[in-house]
């Protein structure tokens, strides 16, 4: 597509959105400080990055993998490189509706995990694409073709059991949300039809030890607003706001629907079982493409969730006044009490999506609010939190995030002590080529 002056303007392709083309390994890193040395594994994140240089949207870039290697206190490789799905190699090219039936066509652009062995990278609207350690593409996975649907970028694994849990909502035909597990050894076990009343786009959802909880928020299919930016979802409060909570192993059938004040949320940070009453922390938006695809003026604010599951009320609470998204716990009490929440902060009152120059560090038992300040001018991203050690406590360990100093240009990745949150970093690996703004990532250790 030929790149216009008015497309260039777009806010997702300027600054350091701007698409990072080149593919570079680098094993000669600048650090300073010292790298923990308990720190043995691989970060990695994944973003929108259209290999044209040129999308509509920020959601439709082709994925880019960055990751960086860490071990026995050495920064051993930095390496990005595009996720080499169909799309990327550009067999969508003569057909774009094609992306849109063809569950193979993914851009792999928003999140990367690992379960059972797989490293995958995932978008909501198509199966996620398989990468090597190395961050090669292998090609789409479809659980040994058990899987019909798409798959959310936001599968919830359960440290207690390894399973893995996640939903597709983006369905053309009823049901509009389909709900699968996925055992320990990486076999899908389940797969089960829930029927709502919309096509509603559905980020991200929670699980606890022993329930599931979707979100149906009225960001809904709307053909009729679609804009240039070809994203056909707008807010709509009138179509209310849901959580539907059921075991874990349930199904339609068994799914209880409770009403909440219309909201929209793209990433809760953790849900958790206190008796009878699920608690859910998440970032919640007033409203989000109320006016159009590109509409970003809603910021997300911490709130609380309670959902009494013997009354079926649920009470809402706002916990903080500063913006922020992003929420991540130890993987390691994800659907578990966690202490603890990271999050990233946003600034305020903005029309386009810009990261803050915060991270945060949330006491859910106190309400305290800790603040890494990252400088004037250098932009953050999601935290991920790492463990010292297999068996540590909740919080020791260290907060890693990739950041971007806007005054130099120039792309950091920076290991924050935990327990000293406030604090400089212990280590700072300077990215020897600009890393762009991006979605989600994960900690891999060896």
């Amino acid at each position: 597509m030929t790149t216009t002056e008015n497309e260039q303007k777009l806010w997702h392709l300027s600054g350091n959105w701007t698409p990072m083309l080149e593919e570079i390994t680098a094993d000669d890193l600048k650090i300073e400080g010292v790298i923990p040395e308990a720190l043995s594994g691989t970060y990695l994140r994944v973003g929108p990055n259209p290999s044209s240089g040129w999308s509509p949207h920020w959601f439709f870039g082709d994925g880019m993998l960055h990751g960086i290697s860490l071990d026995s206190g050495k920064a051993l490789w930095y390496k990005n490189r595009f996720v080499k799905t169909r799309v990327y190699n550009g067999e969508a090219e003569d057909d774009p509706m094609a992306a849109m039936g063809d569950l193979t066509m993914g851009t792999a652009n928003t999140h990367v995990v690992r379960h059972a062995g797989k490293i995958l990278a995932l978008e909501e609207g198509h199966f996620p694409y398989e990468l090597t350690p190395d961050l090669e593409t292998v090609g789409p996975w479809d659980f040994d073709e058990k899987l019909k649907t798409s798959m959310t970028a936001h599968p919830k694994i359960c440290p207690e059991t390894g399973e893995m849990m996640f939903f597709s909502y983006f369905n053309f035909e009823a049901p509009y949300l389909n709900y699968h597990r996925v055992n320990s050894d990486g076999e899908l076990v389940q797969s089960e039809g829930i029927d709502i009343p919309n096509i509603v786009m559905m980020h991200d959802f929670n699980i606890t030890r022993n329930h599931t909880i979707f979100m149906d928020l009225p960001l809904t299919f709307n053909l009729e607003a679609i804009d240039e930016s070809g994203l056909p979802f707008r807010f709509d409060p009138e179509a209310g706001a849901r959580l539907g909570v059921m075991k874990r192993d349930g199904d339609n059938n068994s799914i209880s629907w409770l009403e909440i004040d219309p909201c929209y949320v793209f990433h809760p940070v953790n849900a958790h079982e206190e008796g009878e009453n699920i608690i859910i922390h998440v970032s919640r938006l007033e409203s989000a493409f109320a006016n159009s695809a590109d509409d970003y003026s809603s910021q997300g604010h911490l709130w609380k969730w309670t959902i009494d599951t013997a009354t079926g009320k649920v009470s809402e609470e706002q916990i903080d006044d500063k913006a922020c998204d992003f929420g991540r716990v130890d993987d390691r009490l994800v659907g578990l009490p966690a202490r603890f929440g990271y999050v990233m902060s946003l600034p305020e009152n903005k029309e386009s999506v810009e990261y803050g120059e915060s991270l945060f560090k949330y006491d859910f038992a106190t309400g305290e609010r800790l603040e890494h300040k990252l400088g004037s001018g250098v932009k953050g991203g999601e935290p991920v939190f790492a463990p010292a050690s297999p068996d540590a406590e909740e919080d020791q360990g260290w907060v890693m995030c990739l950041v971007h100093d806007e005054n130099t240009n120039s792309s950091k990745f920076i290991i924050v002590d935990s327990q000293d949150f406030e604090s400089d970093p212990v280590a700072t690996i300077h990215i020897p080529q600009r890393v762009p703004y991006g979605a989600h990532g994960s900690w891999l250790p060896n």
